[in-house]
């Protein structure tokens, strides 16, 4: 697959599942902005930049990195918090969706986040996927 065409199938996972966890989803009319979905969290909004996440071994590696091209070339850049509020990311290995608040990836290129224990038993600093799941971040973004 293309990166566009794993950026769209991101895009259309991550809104349906915002749907079908009651979020009302909305859709910019133009191009060029840094996120891709907007969250009607009531009476909050969640500007939220989709992206494709592969599996590699236990780790789903979420790209929080801006790539644009320019008549210089491409321009490399991270999201910051002025940007965007959230990170959707879709694994398709795993078939899930993760939303990640910018405050943990903001200004870095990415976050790994763990689906098992590390091999040497490692369990402080560590992020946990079931943590990133969308409904355990929802829960926390809105409340009960």
């Amino acid at each position: 697959m293309t990166p566009d065409q794993k950026g769209s199938i991101a895009e259309a996972e991550i809104a349906a599942v915002a749907v079908r966890h009651g979020v009302s989803v909305l859709r910019p009319l133009n191009d060029g902005l840094r996120y891709d979905l907007m969250f009607d969290l009531h009476p909050r909004l969640l500007r939220v930049q989709c992206k494709w996440a592969p599996r590699r071994g236990d780790v789903i590696i979420v790209n929080a990195r801006t790539c644009r091209r320019t008549a210089d070339g491409y321009i490399r850049g991270n999201y910051s918090a002025d940007e965007v509020d959230a990170i959707g990311a879709y694994c398709l290995d795993v078939d899930r969706c993760y939303l990640i608040p910018i405050s943990f990836v903001a200004n870095r290129p990415s976050i790994a986040i763990r689906l098992a224990p590390t091999r040497n038993n490692q369990a402080r600093r560590i992020n946990w996927a079931k943590d990133f799941e969308f409904a355990a971040t929802l829960r926390r973004l809105v409340g009960p």
